[in-house]
């Protein structure tokens, strides 16, 4: 056995062979402190992030739904789970399964973070999530919703020759009750900024659960930012950012878990930054695309579905016209000729998707210049 700052190597066993796993230390135990550099770093992010927020008007919910999609969709594809943005939108809509079902799933569990950002967290509500981010999986029901109950690795083909080995299963409850404690301090909490970043490493380095690690601990920043209200109207996309670095994320999180918060907490807040950028940048393209498309109504009557259903778009970017019906509370010819109308415009095109269990396909519209904007 061999201890650090960071936590402690415990002997375990896998198929009958000795292996060695990582404890990392309490969080509610760790020294957090930074240096003076390190705070006016983690200032900076919280301010860049608040900016960013406030670049979301409060009337654009859609953009702001928007926002959480991008970020969903980046976090899969971090995670090898890539589908297009359109199959995506589409499995939203009709609760598919397969690749898209997994994405949707993902900013469906997002939502649910979001949702309840201000509620004390505690393990029950991080099962629950699993549940519905596992449910179009092929992980093991007894493992759905559930901490793994084996030896569990990251990277090789077992633990002998994994670049990491986590805490074995017995030690998994206490450390995640460690860790909601940690995320319901009150007075005398660490900063947003260092409180996000610090349960994001530790959650990856417990790994308690037997798949989809990843993606809940980078909802656990998201949901941490909003309970800070650091981001009260938008998505922070930090997996876009991780994703321009997995480097950097990598070698933060080995020096967190040898007790080094510090380089960790100075590449986290600036990746905070890059991604109150990306929001603002998103926002600014997302502006001039729908200004884009008053401009290709003109000479279409002001009182039109198309043109009400123009703005809608943002938050709906993939639409049929049984949605339309229900958008704009209008009768199915009226919502075939809105899209037929956009169509004509060239703000929305028909696509075809075709998603297992779905039954017979729907023909479905998508607002291409938009989606290509928010898939880069």
């Amino acid at each position: 056995m061999s201890s650090g700052e960071g936590g402690v190597s415990v002997s375990a066993e896998w198929n009958g062979r000795p292996v060695e796993s990582w404890v990392p230390a309490w969080l509610n135990e760790r020294d957090l402190s930074l240096t003076e550099s390190e705070i006016r770093a983690t200032e900076r992010a919280a301010a860049a992030l608040r900016e960013s927020d406030a670049q979301v008007p409060e009337t654009w919910e859609t953009l702001a739904r928007l926002l959480l999609r991008h970020e969903g969709v980046a976090s899969s594809g971090i995670e090898g789970l890539r589908e297009p943005l359109v199959s995506v939108l589409v499995a939203e809509r009709t609760g598919a399964g397969g690749v898209a079902g997994w994405v949707a799933d993902n900013l469906a569990v997002i939502q649910m973070a979001h949702e309840t950002a201000h509620e004390q967290l505690s393990v029950q509500m991080l099962h629950e999530w699993h549940i519905r981010l596992m449910r179009n999986s092929d992980l093991a029901p007894n493992l759905i919703g559930a901490f793994r109950n084996s030896i569990g690795w990251v990277g090789g083909n077992s633990p002998l020759d994994a670049a990491y080995v986590p805490p074995p299963p017995d030690r998994i409850s206490e450390l995640m009750d460690d860790l909601v404690g940690f995320a319901n301090l009150g007075e005398g909490a660490p900063d947003p900024i260092t409180r996000a970043a610090a349960m994001h490493a530790q959650f990856e380095a417990i790994h308690p659960y037997g798949d989809g690690n990843g993606r809940l601990g980078r909802i656990l920043i998201s949901r941490t930012l909003r309970s800070a209200n650091l981001t009260t109207r938008s998505t922070m996309p930090i997996s876009v950012a991780i994703a321009r670095d997995p480097g950097g994320y990598l070698s933060g999180l080995r020096l967190y878990e040898m007790g080094n918060i510090g380089p960790w907490v100075l590449w986290f807040s600036d990746i905070a930054c890059q991604a109150a950028d990306t929001t603002k940048h998103l926002a600014d393209q997302t502006r001039e695309i729908t200004d884009i498309w008053l401009d290709e109504l003109e000479g279409v009557r002001s009182h039109s579905a198309a043109r009400a259903l123009a703005p809608l778009l943002v938050g709906n970017p993939v639409v049929s016209a049984h949605e339309v019906m229900s958008l704009l509370d209008i009768s199915q010819p009226a919502a075939r000729s809105a899209l037929l109308t956009l169509a004509q415009r060239g703000i929305v095109e028909p696509v075809e998707v075709r998603l297992p269990g779905t039954g017979r396909s729907r023909k479905w519209y998508a607002a291409a210049d938009l989606i290509s904007t928010w898939s880069n």
